[in-house]
């Protein structure tokens, strides 16, 4: 990590610093550490949400998972089975390694070294995400993060959708003086669009700070606002609020955020890598049982029906390998 970089982040566009005489910095609410557990078929992950904060707080945001960073031995790498979605979006962002999708509407690819794939579940599909034959023989770095993002009512049963954003998609900016890269990925960030076409208003960016340096950055008022440190420490906000890997700060209102890479880095994560997340809650009901996130329980019920009955798409058959041929 990185996976996206440049050789001088001097030559690309600059977000300006805003006035601290004039515009408020978001305080820091919460600073929370992040489970450990495991998905899919036993893969580690640490989430930061939800657990320890409310879906109220992380609003229009349900779920984010950090895979990794770890080095795999041959025959470690892990997915996951074939599983139904409803209700929301997932967005898997690989840094370091590579994961393959297929879905049931014939979406599908491989994602690696700062890819993204976006995929809408809507009215409901079936996927499967799984290290690529060639990663679980040799083995290696993985490292990735899957965020889930929720759909207002009107759109929950939208049709499926899915986006393959390679990383020379990826809209690279820097800091006022060049002491930070940010990766946006989707939403806006002082004038500037990331490639994800989004139904729920969000930004979404990859930031790596260099040691020593301080990011400030404009954000939308009507937005909330999250950074999850992904290596590297530092503080969040005006205050000073140490965070650290791992850790999720979550940030009150303003008009722009605060973010200081220390002087002194670990050396195996020798600069501050954050996600900066931040969207326009929706501040509709929540029901949630495993992939399928609806309005009401009858919703949701209706969701598990609709799957069990083969309503939501069949598994497409394995695609053919090619096979090696000798004279």
């Amino acid at each position: 990590m990185p996976a996206v970089t440049v050789d001088d982040i001097l030559v690309l566009p600059r977000v300006h610093r805003p006035d601290p005489a004039v515009a408020k910095a978001r305080p820091v609410k919460a600073v929370v550490q992040a489970i450990s557990t495991f998905e899919g078929e036993g893969f580690p992950v640490r989430r930061p949400f939800p657990g320890k904060l409310s879906l109220v707080d992380t609003d229009p945001f349900l779920l984010l998972d950090q895979m990794g960073a770890v080095e795999y031995a041959p025959g470690e790498p892990k997915g996951t089975p074939w599983h139904p979605h409803r209700g929301f979006e997932t967005v898997t962002y690989i840094m370091d390694g590579a994961f393959a999708h297929r879905d049931s509407t014939g979406g599908g690819g491989l994602i690696s070294d700062g890819d993204t794939q976006w995929m809408t579940a809507g009215s409901g599909l079936l996927h499967i995400e799984t290290p690529p034959e060639e990663l679980v023989v040799s083995g290696g770095l993985f490292h990735g993060v899957q965020l889930w993002v929720n759909l207002p009512r009107d759109v929950k049963m939208t049709a499926p959708r899915y986006q393959d954003l390679s990383r020379g998609d990826t809209v690279l900016l820097s800091s006022d003086d060049g002491g930070a890269l940010i990766r946006l990925i989707a939403g806006e960030l002082d004038g500037h669009s990331g490639p994800g076409i989004t139904y729920t208003p969000i930004t979404y960016a990859h930031a790596t700070i260099e040691p020593g340096a301080q990011l400030s950055i404009p954000w939308r008022r009507d937005y909330n606002s999250m950074v999850y440190v992904l290596s590297g420490s530092g503080t969040a906000g005006a205050e000073g609020r140490p965070i650290r890997e791992g850790q999720l700060a979550v940030f009150g209102e303003g008009d722009h955020l605060v973010l200081s890479a220390d002087a002194t880095q670990d050396s195996r994560a020798p600069k501050l890598d954050v996600l900066l997340l931040g969207g326009q809650p929706i501040r509709e009901p929540i029901f949630h049982y495993g992939p399928f996130v609806m309005n009401t329980r009858d919703e949701v019920v209706q969701a598990v029906t609709d799957f069990q009955a083969g309503r939501m798409g069949i598994i497409p058959p394995e695609p053919e390998r090619r096979r090696s041929t000798s004279a």
